[in-house]
């Protein structure tokens, strides 16, 4: 009996242990955002290895003793962590003999003066007062939603678009709404980024707006629209839908129902074809409707005024020099892991770092990125490829910038850690962030919202004498556009050139700086003029900027 009692309590004991570590190996699916990085770093193991492994727990559980189930648990996590641990392996400098050139650089007073001299005016000034005057009806059409999904930098595009719509439609305009974020799980609305009030009153000749729905129309509600199809819901917007589109296909919903809800709505409305009176609107949205909301601009001005006078002495400040004293550079550093793996270009890691980005590629876009069809060497020539973060620095190195420049990095969340850094680190030691110049106190207000994050650095970003960005992107494109309305000096890499430098192994010093500083001697936001189908936002000129 006694044997017996034993023997049950020994298979209970087991089951106990098996239901225990089934219960642990399930914790990635109950708990999704504790595992988050690593199943971001090795989706492909997560989704085949787990599974086998609950399975194999679940069978052998009552058969074998704790110490086998021990064994097979051990042997499957040990590759999983192996696997994850070599694809953050840190790669060795790619170009040392550059690197090596770069670290012992000297900077001629002259050469410094020319690069942080402002750029001259160009005989282009802002302009975005319509040229013909309408008064604003007094009833609108109807009510018109929108919802906003991406970034910052996209949701404020959208926004300007809400309003040239609301004006195309005559319709009053509720204050966009924001989608969540993704990829950051940012719930951050309209009101906790941009002063409402302020953009009201600047477009409220312009269009009706109101910050919320009047009662009869509070069924309207992102929820209601998720639950069903609703006739008030649009969601055929093509991308850039032309004034014709809107009038055939929004108008008579208003007519019918006094409101209508657009989603999606990002890039939405075309930038050719339309009255100059509606891209000098969405224009005065984007430059003067859309300031941040007191908080963020205040913790903005403290990290500019630490970055222009380190010592904290305002009074004593000098900026009479001319060789960047006072002054400060804004380099955008993309180079997260989705560039990375969307790129498929080879960034040094090594075979576990391809293999880990190929698979995080195939689990992301199954398959649909293009670049994968090419070579890297291919890619490089064609420009294609995302700089690293020492091949940026080599690049500032070779423009001119001394290792006294202060830098600040805007968004340096890197794909590889502090390890892929290090080399940037070491051209320019004065490097800074958010954390780096403000206390955790007075970082609280915007820390872990993305949109709040990317709302400061976009703020210290305009401010910057020089503002540079390592790939394009959303961000690169909305500052460049908005520094060019304000005649500020943006340096644009020459990603083709630079792919074509990079890949020359036996390239020294001497001719790579040549070879950069010509490549990229009117690419300093020198105004260029937009072309058919190109954004409004990143080239304002001529639509929204007067020749004098």
């Amino acid at each position: 009996m006694n044997q017996l009692l034993r023997r049950s309590h020994q298979l209970n004991q087991s089951q106990r242990i098996g239901l225990a570590g089934t219960f642990l190996l399930i914790l990635p699916l109950l708990f999704p955002n504790l595992f988050q990085p690593l199943g971001r770093a090795y989706p492909s193991l997560f989704s085949v290895r787990i599974f086998a492994l609950i399975h194999l727990v679940f069978i052998f559980h009552s058969i074998f003793s704790p110490f086998f189930l021990l064994v097979l648990a051990l042997g499957f996590a040990f590759p999983l962590m192996g696997a994850t641990m070599q694809e953050w392996n840190a790669p060795k400098p790619r170009h040392l003999p550059l690197l090596n050139a770069a670290l012992d650089r000297r900077i001629p007073i002259r050469d410094q003066k020319e690069l942080w001299s402002p750029l001259p005016y160009q005989g282009w000034k802002p302009c975005i007062q319509s040229r013909t005057t309408t008064s604003l009806p007094e009833k609108s059409q109807g009510y018109i939603q929108v919802f906003l999904d991406g970034g910052l930098n996209q949701q404020r595009m959208g926004i300007c678009d809400a309003v040239a719509v609301a004006k195309i439609l005559n319709a009053t305009l509720v204050i966009p709404h924001f989608e969540v974020n993704p990829v950051w799980q940012d719930s951050s609305s309209f009101a906790e980024i941009f002063d409402v009030d302020h953009f009201i009153n600047v477009v409220r000749h312009e269009i009706h707006i109101v910050k919320e729905l009047p009662s009869e129309y509070s069924w309207s509600t992102r929820e209601y629209y998720s639950t069903g199809i609703r006739a008030t819901r649009i969601k055929t917007a093509p991308l850039h839908a032309s004034i014709e589109w809107y009038l055939d296909n929004v108008l008579p919903v208003f007519q019918s129902y006094g409101i209508a809800a657009i989603a999606p709505f990002s890039h939405r409305l075309a930038f050719d074809k339309l009255p100059a009176s509606i891209q000098r609107l969405r224009c005065k949205v984007n430059f003067e409707a859309l300031i941040f909301v007191p908080h963020i601009l205040t913790l903005s001005e403290m990290l500019v005024t630490r970055l222009r006078y380190p010592s904290g002495d305002i009074e004593k400040r000098d900026i009479s020099e001319e060789n960047g004293s006072g002054k400060f550079v804004v380099l955008h550093l993309r180079f997260d892991k989705d560039m990375a793996a969307h790129s498929s270009c080879d960034f040094g890691g090594g075979k576990a770092e391809k293999l880990a980005l190929a698979k995080y590629r195939q689990v992301l876009w199954q398959g649909r990125v293009m670049n994968s069809q090419f070579s890297n060497v291919e890619l490089r020539n064609q420009g294609r490829c995302p700089l690293t973060p020492e091949e940026i620095g080599l690049l500032l190195a070779a423009l001119g910038f001394s290792n006294t420049t202060r830098l600040y990095l805007a968004s340096h969340k890197v794909y590889g850690g502090e390890a892929r850094i290090s080399s940037l680190k070491r051209l320019f030691p004065f490097m800074e962030d958010k954390k780096s110049l403000a206390s955790a106190e007075e970082l609280s207000k915007v820390e872990g919202k993305a949109s709040l994050l990317a709302a400061v650095d976009y703020y210290v970003s305009l401010q910057s004498d020089i503002f540079i960005s390592a790939s394009p992107g959303n961000m690169h494109n909305a500052l460049f556009g908005h520094r060019a309305y304000l005649n500020l000096k943006t340096i644009k890499p020459n990603m083709v050139l630079l792919g074509s430098l990079f890949l020359n192994k036996s390239i020294d010093w001497s001719s790579f700086q040549l070879a950069v500083l010509k490549g990229h001697k009117n690419r300093q936001g020198q105004i260029r003029l937009r072309k058919e189908i190109q954004s409004i936002y990143t080239y304002p000129a001529p639509d929204c900027m007067c020749q004098e």
